[in-house]
């Protein structure tokens, strides 16, 4: 999967609740390449649902990708579940509904 296909962005619809309370549902944000950092928020997939883009946060490197968590403990399938993830891009705005640097 190439989420990101030959454009260095993407925009991003965040669905439900993981990453509550920093992204919301229905929050747009901007998604680019880039190397992730621990604590980054992140668009990631995962190898048993390659077809599903999620946004949640690095934790830590680890063998077969990233361990990646959402903000919400209580709302949030992540690693923790699924195992390591691939992180596609890393995002760095929220342009809607309060644009800011993230």
């Amino acid at each position: 999967m190439q989420p990101l296909g030959r454009w260095p962005a993407r925009r991003v619809l965040v669905r439900g609740p993981s990453m509550s309370p920093t992204l919301q549902h229905g929050d747009t944000v901007i998604a680019v390449r880039g190397a992730p950092r621990e604590g980054d928020v992140v668009l990631v997939s995962w190898a048993s649902r390659p077809r599903q883009l999620s946004v949640k946060r690095a934790v830590r490197p680890e063998p077969g990708g990233w361990h990646v968590r959402g903000d919400n403990r209580f709302g949030s399938t992540d690693s923790r579940e699924l195992g390591p993830a691939t992180v596609h891009a890393v995002v760095r705005w929220r342009l809607w509904p309060r644009p800011r640097r993230l």
